[in-house]
């Protein structure tokens, strides 16, 4: 069925997963349509809608709690996915039941917005652990996408991606269609991606990059998070997620997670001593056996302190054997090295998790900060966040910062830590030992 009609949705942000809400949603596009119009030009709006095709019979089999537990995991995906694709002039949003919509504000080829549209509705797909008694549940995407008009609001926009999305219903074995029929890519399929992977492995093509983060209290570099990137040539950046998910299909996630964390150890190798290095964990690192020696002997080889390197979980890549997680995560902090747990608040968090894992420090999703500063709720909950960790003897990292007054107010809040374009954005290697020797 068609997103339903804007009216009838509650114009506020979404009180279940935090997103922004319609009418918020068409008043940020209006808003972009307007500026540029303005400025005597032409916005490169795209937008795509994201439907959860026969997402009600979860409700109906499994209960309400099933399905709110699936929708909040689905936004968290959602945002993970466009924190790494885009840069600041991207909005999601929650239209009501089982839609979002992503809205992009920057010069885009056809090709590569259905590439994302593709790559987004593949991460969706995924299964999606702890959903009460039901264990795990898959779900099934289906997108909707355009480019706005210069003669379009946002109204207009919405309605003919609501009229796309209704047509998908039909169209079994697709789920990916333009407002306008067109049918899919002219351009680059799954096998030649995954070819195309294998060869920028071999080329050492994929760039990283190092997002700063500070001292709260008194704007100190304290080190960074490494991110991986890849200029496609004729897709343009690819983000680690969708990067991860075309390894995945081509069995190289081992081999991609490897190079990584072996590029940016050695780019972090010449850091003063201080700083430390941040490195994202997959499920499938934890899923191997000998994932801990692996990356002790990563370390070992690169000439990196292993007291200096913190490891990044996120709850997705805990969905397996948590006991065994725990276990290769207990041998790497034997050896020196910390854990943090990324992305906290974006989903249903298994308190559990914080009981069994040797966690450190909490990294909070920028959704927890986002309204600390107008809105009362959004900051007690962000203070309950900190009182909880602080009773744990855990740290807080803070994401997304980007104004003085967001990072003012989390470190009177007792916040460690913030990463955000307040400060930097991530940069090259040697930019980042530029801002370190400032």
């Amino acid at each position: 069925m068609a997103s339903p009609p804007i009216d009838r949705i509650t114009p506020a942000r979404d009180a279940l997963t935090g997103l922004l809400g319609p009418e918020q949603a068409q008043a940020r596009i209006d808003d972009w349509l307007g500026d540029a119009k303005a400025r005597g030009e032409v916005a490169p709006i795209h937008v795509m809608l994201l439907g959860l095709r026969r997402f009600d019979t979860v409700n109906l089999a499994y209960g309400e709690r099933a399905g709110d537990s699936a929708l909040v995991e689905i936004a968290a995906r959602i945002l993970r996915f466009a924190d790494d694709e885009f840069d600041r002039e991207w909005i999601a949003s929650r239209l009501g039941g089982g839609h979002f919509l992503l809205a992009l504000n920057e010069t885009c080829s056809r090709e590569r917005w259905e590439w994302l549209a593709e790559a987004l509705a593949e991460s969706i797909a995924a299964p999606i652990g702890n959903i009460g008694e039901l264990g795990t549940v898959r779900l099934s995407p289906r997108v909707a996408l355009i480019r706005a008009m210069p003669s379009e609001d946002s109204g207009r926009v919405f309605d003919r991606l609501a009229r796309t999305l209704a047509r998908l219903d039909g169209q079994h074995g697709r789920r990916v269609l333009w407002s306008d029929g067109d049918t899919a890519l002219a351009g680059r399929t799954a096998a030649q991606l995954e070819a195309d992977l294998l060869s920028a492995l071999h080329r050492d093509e994929i760039e990283i990059l190092y997002q700063p983060q500070f001292a709260a209290a008194d704007d100190r570099l304290i080190g960074a998070e490494a991110l991986a990137r890849w200029q496609h040539p004729q897709l343009g950046r690819i983000g680690a997620g969708a990067l991860f998910g075309i390894a995945e299909r081509v069995d190289q996630v081992a081999q991609l997670s490897h190079h990584i964390a072996m590029r940016a150890l050695e780019g972090a190798a010449g850091w003063p001593e201080q700083l430390r290095l941040s490195l994202n964990v997959t499920p499938s690192d934890l899923a191997l056996p000998s994932f801990a020696d692996d990356m002790a002997a990563a370390v070992q080889d690169c000439g990196f302190a292993p007291g200096r390197l913190t490891l990044e979980i996120v709850e997705q890549s805990l969905v397996g054997d948590l006991e065994r997680t725990a276990r290769a995560l207990g041998e790497l902090v034997e050896r020196g090295m910390r854990v943090g747990l990324d992305d906290f608040g974006a989903g249903f968090c298994n308190f559990r998790y914080l009981k069994l894992l040797p966690v450190h420090y909490l990294k909070l999703d920028r959704s927890m900060v986002e309204g600390i500063a107008e809105d009362p709720r959004d900051l007690a909950v962000f203070r309950a966040i900190v009182a909880m960790a602080k009773a744990l003897d855990l740290e807080v990292l803070a994401e997304g910062i980007e104004t003085e007054e967001q990072r003012a107010l989390i470190a009177r809040e007792g916040c460690d830590y913030y990463q955000g374009f307040l400060r930097a954005a991530p940069m090259g290697g040697a930019e980042f030992l530029a801002l370190a020797s400032r």
